[in-house]
């Protein structure tokens, strides 16, 4: 055999230093012990993951159907095509919110948020840039930062301070390229008070820090909440993520739209450019109907909430009742480690919850759930879990 032919001494490693950055999910985990628990015997509650089981508004269904039955819409589809998505979001914006953005240059239609802030890092920053990050956070931010090559400075988000960033506790040293923040927040169901975004928006200008924000749960508020946009002061420095996913109940349609600085979105739509066309004509026919519909399902999510709350605090849990999101943040007394208990309670109750350490150190010491089912299932998951002993 000639030496030509002879393997390799050492096999190559088809993984690039990007992707080893990307941390491991703890969900993993979970997911295993789900099919551990269906395996011993139990039925399954599965709150561990957002999405939402509502259906999509009947227009938007109808839209699809409508287009699926025309092959003028199997093309693949340019930036002029999305022009109705565009135009569908800004007059969304304007009713929302009084804005009044250019659909040409000031909206760009996005595969889903999560793909919109990964390709977003990937064209306001370069490797070796700092991202101001909360912590606990969706935990696919971590993923984003990481395969942009950036550093991470994490800004606590804590129960005494509200679930609200210290901004002023950034050390001056600390030269951030951009600013992420999810209000209402994810994992917390945290809300934001009047005039914040006008206080975040003024610190970011005094440091050139590109301020994102991650809006995905602009329509889930209860009891009079009004969650307020960054973009309310202009689009200057600013960059907002909208999704479809929950608002209108059309998560595996992956679609939703990035609003804001006009220089960022061009630069976002070269990175997209590289990479991926944008979503089929039928789904961006969907999405446009359904922003052109009232949002839907609120007193279901409400009612939700209200009994997931009742039951956590008569296991004597701290839950505070959330003004906004499809998640309850909880803590059961005297819990240390999340990660194990959430990976217990599933094994042993077919209770799935997300454990607070998949979204960062400071969510030790909590869980969260999400509200996908009715609240009779709801109060079960509280029943059953009311037997699990903290690990």
């Amino acid at each position: 055999m000639s030496s030509a032919a002879q393997p390799p001494a050492t096999a190559p490693q088809w993984r690039s230093k990007r992707a080893a950055n990307v941390p491991a999910s703890v969900f993993a985990l979970m997911d295993a012990a789900k099919m551990r628990a269906q395996a011993s015997g139990h039925t399954l509650i599965d709150l561990s993951i957002g999405s939402s089981d509502l259906y999509p508004p009947e227009a938007a269904l109808e839209a699809l159907r409508q287009a699926t039955a025309d092959p003028r819409t199997y093309r693949y589809p340019l930036f002029s095509d999305t022009a109705p998505l565009r135009q569908a979001a800004a007059a969304y914006l304007e009713r929302r919110y009084g804005l009044k953005l250019d659909p040409d240059s000031e909206i760009v239609p996005l595969i889903g948020a999560q793909e919109g802030l990964a390709h977003l890092l990937l064209a306001v920053t370069d490797p070796g840039d700092t991202l101001l990050m909360p912590d606990p956070c969706y935990p696919p931010y971590y993923g984003a930062a990481a395969v942009a090559g950036l550093k991470v400075h994490s800004l606590p988000l804590v129960a005494a301070n509200h679930f609200l960033p210290d901004l002023d506790g950034v050390p001056d040293t600390v030269q951030a390229r951009a600013l992420l923040l999810n209000y209402p927040n994810n994992p917390t169901s945290a809300t934001v008070p009047e005039g914040f975004f006008a206080e975040v928006r003024a610190w970011c200008r005094e440091r050139d820090t590109l301020l994102i924000h991650d809006h995905p749960y602009a329509e889930l508020t209860y009891g009079g909440y009004r969650a307020p946009s960054a973009l309310e002061g202009g689009t200057s420095g600013v960059v907002e993520l909208h999704s479809l996913s929950k608002t209108h109940h059309m998560g595996g349609f992956r679609v939703g739209f990035a609003a804001g600085d006009p220089q960022a979105l061009s630069a976002l739509m070269k990175i997209k450019s590289a990479v991926d066309f944008h979503p089929y004509l039928g789904i961006q026919a969907a999405a446009a109907a359904a922003l052109n519909t009232p949002p839907s399902g609120l007193e279901v999510f409400q009612a939700r909430r209200d009994a997931l709350i009742g039951a956590l605090r008569d296991l004597g849990w701290a839950a505070e009742l959330p003004q906004a999101s499809m998640y309850v943040w909880a803590q059961p007394p005297g819990l240390r480690d999340s990660v194990a208990y959430a990976v217990r309670a599933a094994e042993t109750t077919g209770v799935a919850l997300a454990p607070g350490r998949a979204f960062g150190l400071e969510g030790e010491g909590y869980v969260r759930f999400a509200l996908v089912q009715p609240p009779e299932v709801l109060r079960e998951a509280a029943r059953r879990l009311g037997g699990v002993a903290l690990p």
